[in-house]
């Protein structure tokens, strides 16, 4: 009885020191914004809260039940296992949608960096910085070309920087004259930040780029190219960001986020159900934003601009069947092209001419008009 009552307040205590922790960092972070020592709203505090007051919440329900009857235990048991897995899914939804550097100890995956930069594939560039506010940016690469013919403004997929994916397609656009600049979405390359949200907040990025583009080059047609999750960033800144591009040309988007999820977890041997829609609620609290409402698939019914869609056939993310529903949802001129016995990867890589046939056709089709 004596153990029960020492377990019982050793919970209770444990709960207590954690939300006092919790309202610590709280009115700490009220204090240094005001001061201006900091910028109180780029802590992910949502997050925090969740995830100590579902702590401390645990720790009082654990203190709660210590001593009762067994039906009540029962009950509690399947309480506690709900927050535990709850408690497990939003770590694993910060670890997968924040980087560290290599090398350094804590949450998340590994960031992506700049391996190689134009200059390895014959081409001379410039390194320039977007600004976003007083301390984020985005790291782009600047290609000229002679006779310009006007400017593709290129965006790489999940978990990859610039210098990985985006120069084989940048030197072939290069070679039909038109200007390229590749972005590093915020968290990746040289770009500030350490967070990704797999498309939905990078829409803001493809925003970004697009309108400094247009400010220093106001006469020039722009197009937008992704690949894989950029496809998603730039069909969603079109329908959410109302940017209007004059064509884009896109790759491999999946065409709902919380399917995305499932067939990942399913390909993990994994049963998908409930861990997907946790995986995806937690992500939106940490990160501000509706997973459930982020759909490529409707944002598509938004694009106006002539539309260049490519897709592996053997896709193990995104079926054809999804493919094509994306792709009658598009308003504009369009065209989709589909790669026979080509799964997820980087199309202008393993279909090379095929690729450029259908890019230099589109882009000089567009001319024309």
């Amino acid at each position: 009885m004596k153990s029960k009552s020492v377990s019982k307040f050793f919970f209770r205590k444990v709960g207590i020191i954690i939300w006092c922790l919790l309202l610590g960092i709280i009115f700490s972070l009220i204090g240094l914004h005001l001061l201006g020592l900091i910028n109180g709203w780029q802590f992910p505090l949502k997050g925090v809260i969740a995830f100590l007051g579902g702590g401390g919440l645990a720790c009082f329900l654990i203190s709660w039940i210590i001593g009762k009857p067994t039906k009540k235990l029962l009950i509690c048991f399947g309480l506690s296992l709900i927050i535990a897995v709850n408690l497990i899914t939003f770590i694993a939804s910060y670890s997968l949608t924040h980087y560290k550097s290599f090398g350094k100890f804590g949450l998340g995956i590994p960031r992506p960096v700049n391996y190689k930069n134009p200059t390895d594939v014959g081409l001379e560039f410039v390194t320039q910085k977007i600004p976003i506010n007083s301390n984020k940016w985005l790291e782009i690469w600047l290609i000229p070309a002679t006779n310009s013919q006007g400017i593709v403004i290129l965006f790489p997929g999940h978990k990859v920087a610039k210098g990985r994916q985006l120069l084989p397609p940048a030197k072939i656009f290069h070679s039909l004259n038109y200007d390229t600049v590749l972005v590093d979405y915020q968290g990746v390359g040289g770009s500030s930040g350490n967070q990704t949200t797999i498309g939905a907040k990078e829409a803001k990025d493809v925003a970004s780029a697009m309108t400094y583009i247009q400010k220093i080059n106001p006469n020039q047609p722009i197009i937008l190219y992704g690949i894989s999750m950029g496809s998603a960033a730039i069909l969603r800144a079109i329908a959410l960001e109302k940017i209007e591009p004059d064509a884009i040309i896109i790759e491999m988007p999946f065409v709902n986020f919380l399917d995305a999820v499932k067939v990942r977890i399913k390909n993990a041997n994994i049963p998908p159900l409930p861990l997907a829609e946790l995986l995806v609620f937690w992500g939106s609290i940490q990160h501000g934003f509706n997973g459930f409402a982020y759909n490529p698939v409707d944002y598509a019914k938004q694009v106006n601009s002539p539309t260049l869609l490519m897709q592996g056939e053997q896709d193990k993310w995104v079926t054809v069947k999804e493919i094509k529903e994306l792709f009658n949802n598009l308003k504009g001129d369009k065209k989709l092209v589909i790669f026979p016995n080509t799964g997820h990867e980087l199309l202008v890589s393993v279909r090379r001419e095929k690729w450029y046939q259908n890019v230099e056709q589109f882009l000089r089709n567009i001319k024309k008009n």
